[in-house]
Parts: structure tokens; C-alpha cells; sequence
């Protein structure tokens, strides 16, 4: 028997004494208290039923449970309200052994890439072995101690397998210390063998008593912050990159305020969209390879780069290709020094918001060089009009000019859509988006500023994550007044609809827009540049009558398939509408902004119609031989690109 300092102790289950230890626990941050963990999800199997299922129902009033319908879901609703709650809390979820454990691999490594706590407790297999093989077990010969599970630890920034019940005394509180640590944070995972989560132990009271974990802020070095300011004075061209982090660090705007009194031009990454909060003629919208053209001319000629709170991904960076000034240096802000000294950056490893508070204090009455500063107007005077033309949906989009395009219904472009949703969206809104041609579209053109937040996940680009994650937005945020918006596409929709279910059981308010075009078109638009030819990519019928199995099957090319999605998000519990105008996407989104349930309208958008060319490179390399279609061009294009990479140290 293990005592603690009173030397009491209680007998509970290993997952009575997880739960009890959840409902315990708090995060501090600048002085506010919330619950960490204020409720879990899942779906019960064999592998989790009798062990954690039996202590979520007997504590269901200290910490409730969210029943859901895929694993992989329940993971991105709760790494989407974590993002919402900026790393100050989260959600557990729970999964049974096999298919339902291995279902949340992808949900902890999309958490892991972008950095955002998520607690995972899947089921495991027996740790006595005496039942082997049971069922779903992995059951490799020359390493019996290896399951599924297993999966978990490369994509998961702690890991433990729970194998006897007095090892939660040290795994508890070691994975609440990364959970809570923004500079390690990620996925967590305790997998938990079946048999061992209903095993009992005498526990030490103290151990479930109420803990608070302070969520801390680097204070910057001041050396540190007067070497980039020194960097800034010298620089003729400096320009910001705003990250992900400027949001978390609730530094927006401290940023913006720095961008307002020196005229430093700020662009924003996928995950920094919204660090911006007001329009200013120092604010140069996004960033890279689905950024504005008229930025990435700005970052071709700034000889530096301040970039706050962000990865500095080949998307951002456009592989490589984009900081082209042969001087260019490299000063960064960033809690996490792998991160900070990419390009071989002058650091300050601090939080994003003292950081800057403590620049903007160095630079005193700073301001851009005047023709820094008018070039930097020029390009935005110069982008705005091309942004409002691709955004305005009462001007047709003129068919005539575009034979090329295929024939449908559709009457509005998904360019004029997110024109109609900007219209709609108020201050406190959200619009969230992660794969596919919604969050390049947002991050070109969307409209952050003035409290209307966007949620772009880029980090791991994860179809399904959208209308999951809207909801994990939704309960991090009450407010009725706010309305949430998950913006996807159809090939997602079809991938993963099926948390409309639990939105409609828990009566979770939120909207998905789907975009209807017919397929994967971000991805056949990638392959028509980088090949010629589109294949696989779009929602056709097989064009062949014959067998799969043999040469006369076809191919992909027959007409668009006939999906009613509308039909189908009914049938799983949300409030519909198709509209196909301006007019009536205007009254879709007017009229049901209020309704307590989930929401889906479904547009048709015309297919390859899409927003002007971020004008960069990308590294995605052609076939070098290929018997149906000359790439030597494409080749000789991807070379021209391969010799822009430079490599910054």
C-alpha cells in the first residue's frame, strides 16, 4: 500500500481513479481558473465498457460524457476546443481496443503537429495475457509486448501504458505537466489494458485532491529583444509573419498596436489568421502559397523577416522559394526554440505577447522607412479590388469568358460564397476550416478582423476535422450571440458526417456551409499544374460497363455523381437548407443563425472557378517519364522553381 502525507487512503478502480483525477484538475492563466478537463467523449466497447465506462457513469455528474459516433471525431472536436480555449483546456476521450483505438491515431497526431493538448485513453489489450489472443489483438510472435497502441508513440508527445494501478501515481500527474506546458503540448495518450482499468488499489486521498496547473509566460530576455529591435532599425524592408502562437499568447492585439504605431507591415499564416484585429494600411493579409500575390512581392523584397509564434512551413515559406532579397536576415519570436531559430533566426524564445510588448518598449518612436511603407500601401491598394472582384456575388460570374469550365447547376463561385458568408458574419463569430480549397480560399481572402475569429487547422491539413472541430468551438464558446461556421467541401462532408448526430443529441448550435463542386477539386487543380491531366479527383461514375477486375472497367469520367447531401445531413438530425443563389444563401444563413441545433446548407459552387493565384512555387515534383502525356514543361517549370530554394542559416 502506497500512503500519502495524511497517510489516507481510498480504494478505487485504475479508472474510477482517473476519472475522479480529471474532475480534479485546473489550469491558471493570467489569473483565471478553469476546469482542465471539463467533460469527456467516446464510444464503449469491450475493450473500455467495464473499466471506464463503469467510472464516467458512476462520476457522470462531476465530469460528463459525450457519446459519439467516430473516434476520430470525438478526437478533433476536442483538440478543436482546446485550440477555441487557447491550450487551456481540453476534452478526454475514450476508445475501446483495436479499430476504435487506432481510429484516434490520426486525432493525435493533428494535435501534436499544431501543438494543442489532447488527452486520449484508449482500451488496450489484456496486460495478463492469459486470454490471448482475445479479440482485436495485434499479436505479433517475436514481440509479444506490442500492440496496436503502440501506434500512438510517434505521434503522441506522452505516452504510458498503464500495466499496474499504482503506476497513475507517477502517469497522472507527468501527463497533466505536458497537457499543461505550451512549449511540450500535444497529444497524450494512457493506453489502458482492459483488464487493469477495473484492477483496485488503495490510492492516497491526496492524490485526487483539487491541483492547478499554471500555464506560464516566458518573460523575454531584453538582450534578446534589443538585438531584433537593432535588427528592425537597420532593415529597409522588414516585414512581420504573425503564427498561430500570437493568438494563443492572446497577443493580437499587442501586435496590432505595434503595427499601427511603426507602420510594420504584418501578414498572417493559416494558423495566425485573426492576429490582425483591425485594418490598417500596415496590414498585408496572408502569406505564402495561398496567400495574396501582392504579399508574396512584399516578401520577395524585405530584407527581413520578423516572424512571431509560427513554424515557418513550406506553405508559408512556398517551399523555400519566397525570401528572395539576397541580404534577407531572420529575427524570431517563439516559445519553442526548435521553432525559433528555423532560417537561422535571431531568437527571443519568450511568449508571443510580452515579447512584443517588450519591442514595441525598445523600439520607442520607430517608424518603417517612407518607401517601405508606400510600397507596402501600393500592394494592398493594389490587392483589394482584385479580392472584392472574386468575393462579390451580385455580379455573375461570367460562363461565357470560361468554355473550359464543365457545365452544371451551380450559378455562384466558392469565391463569391465566402463573399456571402464574410457579409453575414458579425463580430464573436468563428469560421472554421481545415483541408482541401476552404481554408486556402479563407486564408487568401477572408476577413479576420473586427472579432470575427477564423480557425484554420493547415498544420496537418485533416479532412474531417472541420465539422467536429466547429463543435468543439461551439462548447468552448456559449455565447448565443456568436455563431460558428464549419466551411468544407463536399468530398469532407461525405468523408465524416456523421458528428451531426451528437450535435443534434447534445443540441450543439453551430452551421456547416458545404461547398458543392463535385469532388477533391484543390487536389485536381494541383495535379492539372503539376501533370496536365486530372484523374481520380472528381466525384464521377465510371464511364466502362465491364468488371473492375479486368481491362474493360472504365474510367472515372462519366457524369457528376448525384449525391443529395442535403438529404443526407437531414437524415442525421440537422436543419437543411440548399439554396443556389445569392439571394437565398443570404436568407439560408439569416434565418437559421438562431436555430439551437445543427445546421447545414449546401451550395452548389462551380467547379474549377477558383480565386486568383497566390502567384509562388510549390515543391511538388512531376513525373519525369510518363507515357501518356509529355511533362517535359512541367519539368522544366519545376526546375525553374528548384533554383529559387535557398536555404537561410
Amino acid at each position: 500500500m502506497v500512503q500519502g502525507t495524511s497517510g489516507e487512503t481510498v480504494r478505487l478502480t485504475v479508472a474510477q481513479a482517473i476519472v475522479r483525477y480529471l474532475a480534479a484538475q485546473h489550469t491558471v492563466a493570467d489569473g483565471e481558473r478553469r476546469r482542465f478537463v471539463p467533460a469527456a467523449l467516446g464510444i464503449f466497447g469491450h475493450g473500455n465498457v467495464a473499466g471506464l465506462g463503469q467510472a464516467f457513469a458512476e462520476h457522470a455528474d462531476a465530469l460528463p460524457f459525450v457519446q459519439g459516433r467516430n473516434e476520430q471525431a470525438l478526437g478533433h472536436l476536442a483538440t478543436g476546443f482546446a485550440k477555441a480555449t487557447k491550450r487551456r483546456q481540453t476534452l478526454a476521450v475514450t476508445a475501446s481496443v483495436g479499430p476504435g483505438a487506432t481510429n484516434l491515431v490520426t486525432a493525435a497526431a493533428l494535435a501534436t503537429v499544431n501543438r494543442l493538448p489532447l488527452l486520449l485513453l484508449p482500451g488496450d489489450t489484456y496486460a495478463t495475457r492469459r486470454q490471448g489472443p482475445v479479440l482485436q489483438q495485434l499479436d505479433l510472435p517475436g514481440t509479444p509486448d506490442v500492440t496496436v497502441n503502440d501506434a500512438f508513440r510517434p505521434v503522441s508527445r506522452f505516452f504510458d501504458r498503464i500495466t499496474r494501478p499504482e503506476q497513475l501515481l507517477t502517469a497522472l500527474p507527468q501527463a497533466f505537466r505536458v497537457l499543461a506546458n505550451p512549449e511540450e503540448t500535444g497529444a497524450v495518450v494512457l493506453a489502458l489494458p482492459q483488464d487493469v482499468q477495473s484492477h483496485a488499489f488503495d490510492y492516497p486521498v491526496e492524490l485526487f485532491a483539487e491541483r492547478d496547473w499554471v500555464i506560464r509566460r516566458r518573460v523575454p530576455d531584453a538582450s534578446e529583444i534589443s538585438e531584433v529591435a537593432a535588427l528592425i532599425r537597420q532593415a529597409e524592408r522588414p516585414l512581420v509573419i504573425a503564427g498561430g502562437g500570437v493568438l494563443y499568447a492572446d497577443a493580437q492585439q499587442t501586435l496590432t498596436d505595434l503595427g499601427r504605431r511603426t507602420g510594420l507591415p504584418i501578414s498572417e499564416t493559416f494558423a495566425g489568421k485573426g492576429a490582425v484585429t483591425a485594418d490598417g494600411p500596415w496590414s498585408v493579409f496572408g502569406i505564402g502559397l495561398e496567400g495574396s500575390p501582392t504579399t508574396n512581392r512584399l516578401a520577395e523584397r524585405a530584407d527581413l523577416i520578423v516572424h512571431v509564434g509560427t513554424r515557418l512551413t513550406d506553405f508559408a515559406t512556398a517551399s523555400q522559394s519566397l525570401f528572395q532579397h539576397p541580404g534577407v536576415r531572420f529575427a524570431s519570436i517563439n516559445l519553442v526554440e526548435h521553432d525559433a531559430v528555423k532560417q537561422g533566426a535571431t531568437a527571443v524564445i519568450a511568449d508571443a505577447r510580452l515579447a512584443l510588448e517588450a519591442l514595441a518598449a525598445e523600439l520607442g518612436e520607430y517608424r518603417v522607412p517612407e518607401a517601405w511603407a508606400a510600397d507596402v500601401v501600393a500592394a494592398r491598394e493594389a490587392w483589394l479590388p482584385v479580392r472584392a472582384a472574386a468575393l462579390d456575388p451580385d455580379t455573375p460570374f461570367p460562363r461565357a469568358d470560361h468554355p473550359e469550365l464543365p457545365v452544371t447547376d451551380a450559378i455562384l463561385t466558392q469565391g463569391q460564397l465566402i463573399g456571402l458568408m464574410q457579409e453575414h458574419a458579425r463580430a464573436g463569430d468563428t469560421i472554421v476550416a481545415a483541408a482541401g480549397g476552404p481554408p486556402g480560399d479563407l486564408q487568401k481572402v477572408w476577413d479576420a478582423t473586427d472579432a470575427r475569429h477564423a480557425h484554420l487547422e493547415f498544420g496537418f491539413s485533416c479532412m474531417g476535422y472541420e465539422l467536429p472541430a466547429a463543435m468543439g468551438v461551439r462548447l468552448a464558446d456559449p455565447d448565443p450571440e456568436h455563431r460558428i461556421t464549419a466551411f468544407i467541401g463536399d468530398g469532407t462532408f461525405v468523408m465524416m458526417p456523421t458528428e451531426i448526430v451528437t450535435a443534434a443529441q447534445e443540441r450543439i448550435p453551430f452551421t456547416v456551409v458545404v461547398s458543392e463542386n463535385h469532388g477533391y477539386q484543390v487536389i485536381r487543380r494541383l495535379q492539372m499544374w503539376r501533370t496536365g491531366e486530372h484523374f481520380g479527383n472528381e466525384f464521377r461514375y465510371r464511364d466502362g460497363e465491364g468488371s473492375l477486375a479486368g481491362s474493360d472497367a472504365g474510367r472515372l469520367e462519366g457524369d457528376y455523381l448525384r449525391i443529395d447531401l442535403g438529404q443526407i445531413a437531414a437524415g442525421l438530425g440537422a436543419e437543411v437548407r440548399t439554396p443556389t443563389t445569392a439571394e437565398e444563401v443570404r436568407a439560408a444563413l439569416a434565418e437559421t443563425r438562431d436555430i439551437r441545433g445543427p445546421v447545414v446548407i449546401v451550395v452548389p459552387t462551380i467547379p474549377h472557378a477558383d480565386l486568383p493565384s497566390s502567384e509562388v512555387w510549390w515543391d511538388v515534383s512531376p513525373a519525369e517519364v510518363w507515357d501518356r502525356v509529355d511533362t517535359s514543361a512541367k519539368l522544366a517549370e519545376y526546375g525553374e522553381g528548384l533554383a529559387q530554394q535557398r536555404w537561410h542559416a
